[in-house]
């Protein structure tokens, strides 16, 4: 089909085809049972950051899931590549997407028992960043609502395997938002102690080191891979510890990372004001300086921008 259609195509089972043609049988296991690996790289300038390390992670949890998706490493990030070239006319010079892998274990011929009989399904897919909603949290801080919701417990389900069961998240976003309307969930462990919100994971900084929860307890982001980077190249001293919500409530600075986001500062935490700074905190701002450095572009004036549109 033309690389310059006028709708997004996407990667569908050995074919690139219009995104209206990705049709997923209702007894795929993806929908009936979330069960389904993915991972979400986003561009920078029209140019996929850190993909190798994205598909890394979704291999990773692939085979947490016992999930063959019948491509390797290699030829997954020659779809990615491909898919993202296709779209990418689409595209507003000052825009960028987001860039999904989705494989669901596919239709069994019984669908009430998990099965090796199904042919996966795999998808590759493209989605424009949401700057323009987001944009405020930029110029006005992350109100990070802790609801009653707990993470789901290691022993459980490893948080650190990312699949399409996002329930446990979900309902602690819906909760956040009763609360606050403008509030962004970030769970509690089983020990009350922090662990992350839905894509994102939770930083703060006291007495100049930069502190985040231990990986055991979370998905380990990228972007969180990078910002501890970046501190250890700027010697920002940096450690993954325990953090309870005494421990958030007398930061100095806080903020989230993730991957359309980057890093994002928080400006309260159950409507107690984090300190009082200026949003972004001083080593905050460094981070995010060295972030819009390492990937070539204001990340944050290309969020700002769209509060004046």
């Amino acid at each position: 089909m033309s690389s310059l259609a006028n709708e997004r195509v996407a990667y569908f089972n050995g074919r690139v085809v219009p995104e209206s043609d990705v049709l997923i049988p209702f007894r795929d296991r993806g929908f009936l049972a979330g069960d389904a690996a993915f991972d979400t790289a986003r561009s920078f300038g029209h140019k996929i950051f850190r993909l190798k390390e994205h598909l890394d992670r979704l291999y990773r949890s692939l085979r947490y899931l016992k999930i063959d998706p019948g491509l390797s490493p290699k030829e997954m990030s020659a779809i990615t590549e491909d898919v993202f070239a296709r779209n990418t006319h689409l595209l507003d010079k000052d825009d960028d997407y987001w860039v999904s892998q989705r494989i669901s274990r596919g239709v069994p011929a019984d669908d009430l028992t998990v099965s090796s009989d199904a042919r996966p399904t795999v998808i590759v897919e493209c989605k424009p960043l949401p700057l323009k909603q987001r944009a405020t949290l930029f110029r006005d801080g992350i109100e990070v609502v802790v609801p009653s919701v707990r993470r789901a417990a290691p022993d459980m389900l490893s948080p650190r395997a990312k699949t399409h069961n996002y329930l446990n998240l979900t309902m602690g976003d819906l909760e956040a938002r009763e609360r606050n309307p403008k509030g962004w969930a970030i769970l509690l462990d089983a020990d009350g102690n922090i662990a992350e919100g839905t894509g994102s994971n939770f930083f703060m900084v006291r007495d100049g080191i930069v502190m985040t929860p231990q990986s055991r307890y979370v998905l380990p982001g990228v972007s969180r891979a990078v910002t501890l980077e970046l501190a250890a190249k700027l010697k920002i001293p940096h450690q993954e510890r325990d953090i309870d919500l005494y421990d958030a409530y007398t930061a100095d600075e806080a903020f989230l990372t993730s991957t359309s986001l980057c890093i994002c500062p928080v400006r309260s935490i159950n409507g107690r004001a984090v300190a009082e700074t200026a949003i972004p905190g001083p080593v905050t701002r460094q981070l995010i300086d060295a972030y819009a450095g390492l990937v070539g572009m204001d990340f944050v004036g290309q969020y700002l921008r769209r509060i004046e549109r």
